[in-house]
């Protein structure tokens, strides 16, 4: 309507006054009801097709959409592991903290699991001790065997020494016992010092290798006792959280409520405009938006990215071929709009649906190139027209309540 009204003032209107002061016609007898197609056939159609034009124009290089949504993510309140709620520690829609517990599942078995990790631990610490008693010992005995080794190797050093002299003196049977006497004393030197290197070996090497293997087992009984406690990940709100002692908690198929972050829905809009104008909407053009959940509140906005897949032509991998005429409907170009001041989607709920406006901006290009006459023009009137979207806009915020309270079957 605003574009048939603006078309008319420069098509019906100057055919009217024409008509009316220069041919003398008058309404009511010459220019009647009956007549005024007739009477007015040029300007009427030359104002249907400006108006054409005009709305070719804005809506091309001006796109508008009302399929704008905050999406945001909700995170399910999930634990690692499967289990039977022991304790809950908070309530329905509280908000809640980044790494603040939720609830707790029944720890008992991995308690115990601690706990046997734990002792095999100290277990190991005292095989430590007595292994070190063990070095004492086993220094004590190769002391003792290399004194009695000594005393062996002195008594048959005598023997020889006096068979040599007299060997009518010294029996050959008893130079015979003490030399295989001293080959007893170094077996047992050679015993204690062998059981003092495997007591050494145990200290230094197999003890701690079971001590570090105890520890890595204690630290994965620790892990799996912690996942038995369920955190925030993020700052936020719980919802649907309806969870009970005693209830079974499924990672797969059974979660316990959702927790949606403080910040969701709040930094960036997702609107879905016509494939035709996807040569003209760019990263950084100048946007506006009114919400439902914000009424009769203009947002300026700006492009922060354009996706330029389109949805529709997804391909997931089957077993059945592709049918091109099974695609529904065009699918749209995915425009992320950020608002241009701080908290400007502050009061806009998460999720909310809205109506956006792009607008095409040719100043830089006004300003720093040089061209024709016929595209200056045509460059200004693509920038002007631009005030008739924003006006349009504003018609829609004005009209968006009185739209959804009254008109909306409820």
């Amino acid at each position: 309507m605003l574009e048939i009204l603006l078309c008319s003032v420069v098509t019906i209107l100057p055919d009217y006054l024409f008509r009316r002061f220069v041919q003398g016609k008058r309404i009511g007898h010459e220019i009647t009801l009956y007549s005024v197609w007739y009477e007015l056939r040029w300007g009427i159609t030359a104002c249907l097709m400006l108006t054409v034009l005009l709305i070719t124009l804005i809506f091309y290089f001006h796109p508008s959409t009302s399929s704008v949504t905050s999406f945001f993510r909700t995170i399910p309140i999930l634990p690692e592991t499967t289990g039977r709620v022991s304790e809950i520690y908070v309530k329905l829609t509280d908000d809640v903290e980044k790494g603040q517990p939720i609830f707790k599942l029944d720890s008992a078995a991995q308690q115990a699991a601690v706990d046997v990790a734990q002792r095999r631990i100290t277990e190991i610490d005292a095989s430590m001790l007595m292994a070190r008693a063990d070095i004492a010992a086993a220094e004590a005995q190769i002391q003792q065997a290399r004194s009695g080794e000594q005393q062996a190797l002195d008594e048959l050093r005598t023997k020889q020494e006096l068979a040599s002299r007299n060997p009518g003196n010294v029996a050959a049977r008893d130079i015979e016992k003490l030399e295989t006497a001293l080959d007893g004393r170094k077996a047992e030197v050679t015993a204690a010092e062998a059981a003092k290197l495997a007591a050494e070996t145990r200290v230094s090497t197999l003890l701690p290798a079971q001590k570090a293997t105890a520890q890595a087992t204690l630290a994965q009984a620790q892990v799996e006792l912690s996942k038995t406690v369920v955190y925030a990940g993020v700052s936020g709100r719980v919802e649907q959280f309806v969870l009970k002692v005693g209830d079974i908690v499924n990672p797969l198929m059974r979660p316990a409520g959702v927790l949606i972050p403080a910040e969701a829905g709040r930094q960036v809009l997702l609107g879905g405009f016509g494939q035709i104008e996807a040569q003209v909407i760019k990263t950084g053009m100048a946007a506006e938006a009114t919400c439902v959940s914000k009424p009769l509140v203009i947002i300026p906005m700006i492009v922060s990215d354009v996706q330029e897949a389109i949805a529709a032509g997804q391909v997931r991998a089957g077993e059945q071929l592709i049918d091109a005429q099974r695609v529904a409907a065009p699918g749209t170009i995915s425009v992320y709009l950020e608002p241009l001041h701080q908290g400007g989607l502050d009061g806009v709920a998460p999720g909310s649906s809205c109506v956006a406006n792009l607008y095409t901006n040719n100043h830089d290009r006004l300003a720093n190139e040089k061209m024709g006459i016929g595209n200056w023009l045509f460059l200004h009137m693509i920038d002007a027209v631009a005030f008739v979207h924003a006006l349009l806009l504003r018609v829609q915020a004005l009209l968006l309540p009185i739209k959804t309270l009254v008109l909306t079957p409820h």
